[in-house]
């Protein structure tokens, strides 16, 4: 990865867990706490099915991307370096 893209995805990574915290009521999480490859949901993070309708609306908001560009797309949830790399590759 080069040195641009790699300083793009921290940003963005640093962007979405501010965006993450402050859509979900993520109250007793700090951006410092949530690691760029920490699961989202189940163990990790904790999040549920009604916390991904959330980041979908999120995404879709704050950089374009259509819900029907993420159907069959369970991976893209995985951590937020996931959701980071997918909003670089598709954001409009």
């Amino acid at each position: 990865m080069s040195e641009d893209k790699h300083s793009e995805l921290d940003a963005l990574c640093q962007q979405l867990k501010v965006d993450l915290i402050e859509w979900l009521s993520l109250d007793d999480v700090t951006p410092e706490e949530l690691g760029d490859d920490d699961a989202l949901f189940g163990e990790g993070l904790g999040l549920d099915s009604l916390d991904a309708v959330e980041i979908v609306v999120m995404l879709q908001r704050q950089f374009g991307i259509s819900p029907t560009d993420m159907d069959n797309k369970k991976e893209v949830f995985t951590s937020v370096k996931t959701l980071a790399q997918y909003v670089i590759e598709n954001r409009k």
